[in-house]
């Protein structure tokens, strides 16, 4: 261990305490020791705090004693003349640094200066869509930053959102940068080398004032949760929000509790891919971040010449790396970033899966959530003036050729700028193993793949599939034919194991577009038919999903046709088309064996996976219940449901929603019961779609015990839930469910039962 390291380290921790701790008496001076403190929408109090300490600091006062802590870590620093090996002391003072940065970060939230304001600013989107051209400024995102400031800590409802990208591989990690680099043009390297590998980027620091937030900025590029590159703020300190995003993850997924300080650490260790990226400068502050940041598992490459610590365990390889920016082999400064940054994948040991799509612009799942606005637009496809879909549909081996893609009809050339055309995409598939039933699950990738192109924006399915095309990608040469080159390589690169042959043909002769509209549709209606058959009983086999269990060891979901995946994104025809591609892979089929309860869905082979899967820690799984042996969830789920005991009934709360919901709790503290693989009767995480399933909660009542609901969820899925009432006899049962606006507590919620009665008033008790 270096000594100059060591005492960078703990002086630079030093000097943080004192400054937290002389904050903190003047907090207490001004606000008062009750004066409340938070981070705003999560569930996890100040959650580096909560998850080394165990300790749910609300109030300012309660942050005394966090700082009583972080003193007693300290160490002096290192002495000039005797030699020892500092590891200990620097993990130590590491660790207290990130308390302090957090007693700060805390403290300025209370005197309005977090999040970090930054005037003229513009923060890209965030979880959910409404159009690219809202009022609001931020592509109607709801992540709940505004112009002019920095993003702060993450939303629980973004950290979930990103947990299936987590535990699947898509988003293979994290890296934090910290400071600046050389120019504007490798910081815009680095970080688009990390969105083409779809590592998710934390953004913070700066030398001498200059931080890569303001480089990336004057550059052009959209920062926000859209495009994985989150502008934390333009100080160290900053820095802990990256941290506090890792403590999360445990916590969210893994099932930790506070206080769990070195479970956390080694679940990060052995299932975060995080590592820090310091450029340029390393002051004595960026020393002590680093040594908390090893703390968790996350090495630290420096762009700059510093002493290197070697392997001890506390990472999986190198604990710090030096690679000074201008040594680093290459012909220009933009292969030296490249090359910097495949160091720091090495160094973590990230696994990273890159398709190699040929299109003028850069690629990868980063972009997947970015916004086109209309001023910034070459062209649309569908919307309100035009018509697009997108069909695929299977063909014979000798029927198509692979690679070949045709445009029937004019391109975009013609059109005028910001101008809209008619399009039809029709992808043919062939393939030994390709099956019917994979039509639609392959179709549905086509919204993934073609918004992994920066500059493009897809929303939307079928024939309601709306696409923009920037005018900086069209400058760059993004043409018709691209859509086709990106839809080749990604499902050859995906779906390599049951697709043989892609051919793509791209309409926008109107004649042409028209008849195949038609054929389309008809295969639409033909799958919806198709779908509505395929019930529970109708197949011998479920499947597993362990796609979770990176994440959450001991959970396990099971896939019914009539019960899709927590998530929402993995339904019945996804696991078996993912068996198909890959045998040993985390969708396997489960033989349902004898029937045990048909009406609560027991069987002896669901049940016997259920033991094996959760490694013995769940020995049944009732897939119909809630207060019976329910499913258990990993932290990614759409919804919870939870019961009402006093209302006979459930609620149903979104992810999206962060108000206050009649049991007391917001959806971020729900979280913390319903997830991390444990099985709480009366709690379950759910995908949105099984609200509408007819095996909803069957054995409990099924739908009528819903009596309360997020507000989004009735306005987004209005459609689907005015179906389930007709279909249960009630067609004025959406408008006896309560929501946010007219109930939130339990009192108000019997109230509005009792005056729209609601069935649940009059069904056999819930338990």
């Amino acid at each position: 261990m270096s000594r100059y390291v060591a005492t960078r380290a703990i002086r630079g921790s030093n000097a943080l305490v004192t400054e937290a701790e002389f904050m903190l008496r003047k907090a207490l001076a001004e606000k008062g020791p009750d004066t409340p403190v938070a981070f705003p929408n999560t569930a996890y109090y100040l959650p580096l705090i909560f998850g080394m300490t165990g300790q749910q600091v609300e109030t300012i006062g309660q942050l005394g004693p966090v700082l009583e802590h972080a003193r007693e870590l300290l160490h002096p620093i290192p002495a000039g003349r005797h030699w020892t090996p500092y590891l200990g002391e620097t993990l130590d003072s590491g660790m207290a640094t990130l308390l302090a940065a957090e007693t700060i970060e805390a403290i300025r939230f209370v005197y309005g200066l977090q999040p970090e304001p930054m005037p003229g600013f513009h923060l890209a989107g965030g979880t959910a869509f409404t159009s690219p051209d809202a009022g609001n400024g931020n592509g109607g995102s709801s992540n709940g930053k505004s112009d002019g400031h920095l993003n702060g800590p993450i939303d629980d409802i973004q950290l979930r959102s990103w947990g299936i990208q987590l535990v699947d591989g898509r988003m293979p990690g994290f890296a934090a940068i910290v400071g600046a680099a050389k120019s504007n043009e490798v910081a815009v390297k680095i970080v688009r080398e990390l969105q083409r590998r779809n590592i998710l980027c934390f953004l913070s620091g700066n030398v001498n004032g200059r931080s890569i937030i303001h480089q990336l900025t004057e550059e052009g590029v959209e920062l926000g949760y859209d495009t994985y590159t989150v502008p934390f703020g333009t100080d160290t300190l900053s820095a802990v929000y990256a941290l506090g995003f890792a403590v999360r993850s445990a916590l969210t997924f893994g099932g930790m509790k506070g206080g769990m300080a070195r479970d956390i650490l080694l679940y990060n260790k052995h299932r975060v891919f995080a590592f820090v990226l310091a450029l340029g400068e390393v002051d004595d502050l960026k020393y002590a971040a680093a040594a908390g940041a090893i703390s968790f598992g996350f090495p630290v490459i420096a762009d700059t010449i510093i002493p290197e610590i070697l392997p001890t365990g506390v990472t999986t390889y190198e604990h710090v790396v030096s690679m000074p920016f201008n040594e680093i082999d290459g012909k220009d400064d933009l292969e030296r970033a490249e090359r910097l940054v495949q160091k720091c994948i090495e160094v973590r040991g990230v696994k990273v899966r890159v398709a190699d799509v040929p299109v003028p612009v850069p690629y990868g799942s980063a972009f997947e959530g970015e916004v086109v606005r209309k001023t910034d637009m070459r062209i649309e496809f569908g919307g309100k003036n035009s018509r697009c879909f997108e069909y695929l549909t299977m063909a014979g081996l000798d029927d198509i050729v692979d690679g070949k893609v045709e445009i029937v009809g004019p391109g975009m050339e013609g059109v005028e700028a910001q101008g809209c055309l008619d399009m039809g995409i029709v992808v043919q598939v062939a393939g030994r193993a390709m099956q019917q039933d994979f039509e639609p699950v392959l179709e549905r990738q086509i919204h993934y793949f073609v918004n992994g192109a920066s500059g493009i924006q897809h929303i939307g399915q079928r024939d309601i599939a709306w696409i923009r095309i920037s005018s900086a990608a069209a400058d760059k040469g993004f043409n018709l034919e691209h859509f086709g080159k990106i839809l080749h390589a990604r499902f050859h690169a995906d779906f390599g194991a049951i697709v043989d042959k892609v051919q793509i043909t791209i309409y926008t002769d109107p004649d042409q577009l028209a008849a195949w509209l038609a054929r389309a549709r008809e295969a639409y209606d033909y799958r919806n038919k198709r779908l509505a058959d395929l019930t529970d009983h109708a197949v011998d086999e479920f499947y597993s999903c362990t796609l979770c269990q990176s994440f959450a060891p001991n959970h396990v979901c099971i896939v019914s046709p009539e019960r899709l995946g927590l998530c929402g994104a993995y339904n019945w025809l996804d696991c078996k088309a993912s068996y198909s591609i890959n045998p040993t892979g985390p969708n396997q089929p489960i033989k349902l064996g004898n029937v045990v309860d048909a009406l609560k869905g027991y069987w002896s082979g669901t049940n016997d996976y259920a033991k094996q899967g959760s490694h013995g820690v769940v020995s049944e799984v009732a897939m119909y219940s809630i207060m019976e042996n329910p499913m258990t969830a990993c932290g990614c789920f759409e919804c919870i449901v939870m019961l009402v005991p006093e209302a006979n009934g459930v609620m149903v709360v979104s992810r999206e929603d962060t108000t206050m919901t009649p049991a007391g709790m917001t959806f971020s503290t729900l979280a913390g019961i319903a997830g991390g693989g444990m099985q709480t009767p009366g709690v379950m995480g759910v995908g949105k779609y099984y609200l509408v399933s007819p095996k909803f909660i069957k054995a409990d009542g099924g739908f009528k015990r819903i009596v309360w609901m997020s507000g989004y969820l009735k306005d987004s899925m209005a459609d689907e839930l005015q179906a389930v009432a007709i279909r249960e006899g009630d067609p004025d049962l959406i408008s006896r469910i309560a929501d946010g606006s007219n109930a939130t507590t339990v009192d108000e919620l019997l109230a509005w039962m009792e005056e729209h009665n609601h069935p649940a008033l009059v069904m056999d008790p819930i338990f």
